[in-house]
């Protein structure tokens, strides 16, 4: 009874240190989206200037909906994220062609006008 008892805790104690991890891989963002130019923005819900372009990306996913990806990954909630995209410093832009290819990238603050651009440029290209 006692090595039963010892056995379900050890598997329930298993069980909650990898349920987190299964959750945060199935959560994973496919980045850049097939076929579509996509736009990612690599930083954090709590640095200052990612704060700055949170609502930027939200007119922008709006305004691009079913032309271009417009996703935001917070590293400091999936620390993986970073070395998956080479990240030095946060807020980083990364810019992807409708092939997959990065076409470029942005270290700090990026306005509006400055995305759009970019995501305007990509799209026109074939």
């Amino acid at each position: 009874m006692k090595f039963t008892i010892r056995y379900l805790l050890l598997l329930l104690a298993l069980l909650v240190l990898v349920h987190p991890a299964t959750l945060r891989a199935a959560e994973e963002p496919v980045v850049p989206v097939k076929d579509t130019v996509t736009m990612v923005d690599i930083g954090a819900k709590s640095c200052i200037p990612c704060k700055m372009m949170a609502p930027i990306l939200e007119e922008l996913k709006v305004e691009y909906q079913g032309r271009a990806a417009v996703i935001f990954i917070d590293v400091w909630e999936d620390r993986s994220q970073g070395p998956r995209f080479g990240i030095q410093s946060i807020p980083t832009q990364i810019f992807y062609d409708r092939h997959g290819k990065e076409a470029y990238r942005h270290v700090g603050f990026m306005d509006k006008e400055k995305i759009k651009k970019w995501l305007d440029m990509l799209l026109e290209r074939k």
